[in-house]
């Protein structure tokens, strides 16, 4: 009996954990971090030495949460194309090991947990978490991503709010700085998203998804990255000059934009897989690190 009784509560361990499992892989939690950082960068670039902990912490378990449960309904919406793609079939809802009715729980109690936070926190800052919330889930993905390639620009939009959201925060109204933070995440959009649907281009079509690529080309694909990427950089350079970084830091953030910029210019002017793929990595990472240096900058100058 004891032994049946250890198989028993072992087998419900397991489970358990596979069940942990699955609904953290909903979050998709490296690109939730990834837009959770700028909202947080944002915030503390605005208050440098004299950010207020209490509210910061806050309002990171409000984007965390927001954000979190949005791409889960996300994915419970899109659970048919995962299916049919390569890259994502084995996702938890696509391949059956997760319920919809169990990720929709999941993802609509995070999401309200954290509007309902965001809101209590500062109206402003609830108004645009809850944007972000609308045009990502509402109209990107229940509207648009099966319509048009072009849902990428509302997608876009969506990824700006947070970095929005704790600029005004912490000022307690919307400025300048925070609507360009804002505009370079959407700018760096293409060079993120597209080069990885050009990457997956067959497995989109397979999926029945209109992406950039299988509409209007590659040529067109890659001249949207290199224009948009190039504007980018152009933003977050004037972000640093309105918030008076200091030189170095200004270079620095040049020279990422800079070395961005050359990989979609290589991947334009030669179209491969390889080149593609490049792009796309360092793509992945230079929000993060642009996102740093401004808030770097602004607490050492």
């Amino acid at each position: 009996m004891s032994d049946l009784h250890n198989s028993r509560a072992l087998a419900l361990h397991l489970g358990g954990m596979a069940l942990l499992r699955d609904l953290f892989a909903l979050t998709k939690f490296r690109q939730t971090l990834l837009l959770l950082i700028t909202g947080v960068c944002a915030y503390a670039l605005t208050l440098p030495g004299a950010i207020r902990w209490g509210e910061l912490g806050l309002a990171t378990l409000a984007l965390l949460a927001s954000i979190s449960g949005c791409t889960a309904l996300n994915m419970v919406v899109d659970r048919d194309i995962d299916a049919a793609m390569r890259r994502t079939a084995r996702r938890p809802l696509a391949e059956g090991r997760l319920s919809p009715s169990t990720a929709v729980a999941f993802g609509a109690g995070l999401s309200a947990a954290g509007i309902l936070t965001a809101w209590r926190l500062q109206p402003l800052f609830g108004l645009i978490v809850t944007a972000g919330f609308a045009l990502d889930f509402g109209v990107y993905t229940l509207w648009l991503k099966r319509r048009t390639p072009t849902s990428i620009l509302w997608g876009g939009l969506s990824g700006g709010m947070p970095a929005l959201a704790g600029r005004s925060l912490a000022l307690g109204h919307v400025d300048a700085i925070g609507v360009l933070l804002a505009l370079a995440v959407l700018l760096w959009i293409p060079a993120h998203i597209l080069s990885l649907a050009t990457r997956h281009a067959d497995d989109y079509a397979r999926a029945g998804v209109p992406v950039w690529p299988n509409v209007y080309g590659l040529h067109a694909t890659y001249r949207l990255i290199a224009i948009a990427t190039m504007l980018n950089v152009v933003v977050l350079q004037l972000a640093g000059v309105l918030l008076s970084l200091g030189a170095a830091a200004l270079a620095a953030l040049g020279v990422c934009g800079g070395a961005l910029l050359a990989l979609a210019l290589v991947a334009w002017a030669r179209p491969s897989d390889g080149n593609t793929w490049r792009l796309f990595k360092f793509a992945s990472m230079y929000m993060l690190v642009s996102f740093a240096l401004l808030t770097i900058g602004a607490i050492v100058r």
